[in-house]
């Protein structure tokens, strides 16, 4: 009997485990022999310049470094979990970011140029999450889709529709 109830909860236990993410680094989502592209971190603008700041910020965006950049496609359907830093793109009327780009450092698509479009995750949540500081990285959760988008920021090699959404600590 000891070894049915054990067999039981071993065949009901298994869909938890098995939808565990795959926790990724951003290198992962470059195909292997693509060229890897060195992110361009020198600022698009001078803020120092405070009289200028308004009409720097104001600037075109930058162009992006690589838009059609190839992606992993094993990737898609994956269920994964991707640290990394919002850029928002909607934010609703109680302040939650519900719709941004997950970028692999700070300041992507908004103060350097954007990295190459496998290096941005369009990031979709119902719920949203409240975006104190954009130097806060944060763990997206979710199913991983290899389908571009475009934005007025970036273009991104990838979508997902977080499921979790939480700040990053170090371990």
């Amino acid at each position: 009997m000891p070894r049915i109830l054990l067999s039981i909860l071993l065949l009901v236990s298994t869909p938890l485990w098995a939808d565990e993410p795959r926790t990724l680094e951003w290198p992962q989502l470059i195909p292997a022999g693509a060229p890897i592209v060195q992110p361009q971190l020198a600022p698009l603008h001078d803020l120092s310049q405070l009289s200028d700041a308004l009409a720097a910020e104001s600037a075109p965006a930058a162009h992006q470094q690589v838009p059609n950049a190839p992606v992993v496609k094993a990737l898609d359907g994956q269920q994964v979990k991707l640290p990394g830093y919002i850029v928002p793109l909607e934010v609703s009327e109680e302040g939650r970011t519900t719709e941004f780009l997950l970028v692999p450092y700070y300041g992507a698509c908004i103060h350097v140029p954007p990295p190459p479009s496998n290096q941005i995750v369009h990031i979709v949540s119902e719920m949203g999450v409240r975006v104190e500081d954009l130097y806060q990285p944060y763990w997206i959760e979710g199913r991983m889709q290899v389908k571009s988008t475009s934005s007025d920021l970036a273009d991104a090699g990838y979508q997902m529709e977080a499921e979790k959404i939480y700040a990053y600590e170090l371990e």
